[in-house]
């Protein structure tokens, strides 16, 4: 089991981002008879996956129907799959969309380069 603090180290994210998440009933961490969170290896992988789905645009109104969803059960395994498989589809755009712009960078990294190497020969 971890603390919030060793979570957040290992996450790269900041308490107040897991504390966020609770209050939004993304995760629900465990607590001590103090009342100190405690997140066990399930939490981090579910954190992870959270974090990635953040990183790639994903709402967090989508994360947490997700989240909602799977505490509901394997009912709900066709909405979840349909979240997803929606989700995949912006991130295959997105990814599409870098794909143009590193071309477009590229080509116009050619044309300095070969515009200063003709610069330099004259």
């Amino acid at each position: 089991m971890y603390s919030i603090g060793e979570v957040a180290k290992l996450l790269n994210v900041t308490t107040h981002t897991l504390r966020f998440y609770e209050k939004e009933k993304i995760i629900t961490p465990e607590r001590t008879e103090n009342g100190d969170r405690r997140y066990s290896e399930s939490h981090l992988q579910w954190l992870g996956f959270v974090i990635k789905l953040k990183e790639t645009k994903m709402p967090l109104a989508q994360i947490k129907e997700y989240a909602s969803l799977f505490l509901q059960g394997d009912h709900t395994s066709q909405k979840r799959l349909g979240l997803l498989k929606n989700h995949q589809e912006h991130v295959q755009k997105q990814i599409q969309v870098l794909i143009d712009i590193d071309d477009m960078l590229r080509k116009k990294i050619a044309s300095y380069e070969e515009h200063m190497q003709k610069r330099d020969f004259t």
